[in-house]
């Protein structure tokens, strides 16, 4: 049996609104569901819209936010070079691959929401009946993607992601350039979720979505179903 490949998208984007600090991807969000696969024996090669390095949200790299998985990141050199490499967006073949990862972080908010080239890339695993998986704010990569017919992918869909009230606790509703969870409502979404910081993560059809950071490894264990069934 060939090794099954997953493809990471990254966010590029590393500014946190108006406020002068940064932001990025979130480690734990990248870090847990990029172990839990490479240890199944999945290929996993990362991307992101600008290519290179994507940025860190510093505030994840904090002593409250660290996990086995992220200790692990932070003592890998080998994954922190792959990490400083990622291929361009735009140059991606989704043939090549068997299903894609969106991690999250505030980033993605401000890029993979709008990014043609993510856009037209979940259009094209969709199509080829392919695994889309997203956690956090990640999510917002499905906003703005269409079926065939013109309707939203998440129209009539359980799709879980960062909530309103996650987002009210942590202060950034103000600054954040809208709300996850209105959003996807807004599209026609069936917007689940569970309390603030608890793990869930659901699974509709093709797409697989989780709520926060604590959900990251959920996600890639339904994804890993999906590559192993």
């Amino acid at each position: 049996m060939s090794t099954k490949q997953v493809l990471m998208v990254l966010t590029s984007h590393d500014l946190l609104g108006d406020t002068g600090q940064k932001t990025g991807f979130w480690v734990e969000e990248f870090a847990a569901p990029y172990y839990l696969l490479k240890d199944a024996g999945i290929s996993i090669t990362l991307t992101s819209p600008a290519g290179g390095q994507p940025p860190i949200d510093p505030k994840s790299e904090l002593a409250d936010f660290q996990t086995e998985a992220t200790k692990r990141f932070d003592a890998d050199s080998e994954t922190q070079a792959l990490l400083s490499q990622t291929k361009l967006l735009s140059d991606i073949n989704e043939a090549d691959y068997d299903a894609v990862f969106y991690p999250g972080g505030h980033g993605p908010l401000w890029d993979l929401a709008e990014s043609s080239d993510s856009i037209s890339l979940i259009n094209r695993f969709l199509d080829a009946n392919k695994t889309v998986a997203t956690v956090c704010h990640a999510t917002a990569a499905l906003l703005n993607v269409k079926d065939n017919a013109g309707e939203y992918i998440v129209k009539g869909k359980a799709i879980a992601g960062f909530s309103n009230a996650e987002e009210e606790a942590v202060q950034l509703t103000n600054v954040v350039p809208f709300l996850l969870e209105d959003e996807l409502i807004k599209r026609g979404a069936e917007y689940q979720k569970v309390d603030d910081w608890h793990a869930f993560a659901v699974q509709d059809g093709l797409i697989i979505s989780g709520q926060n950071p604590a959900s990251s490894e959920l996600v890639a264990q339904k994804l890993l179903k999906t590559l192993i069934k």
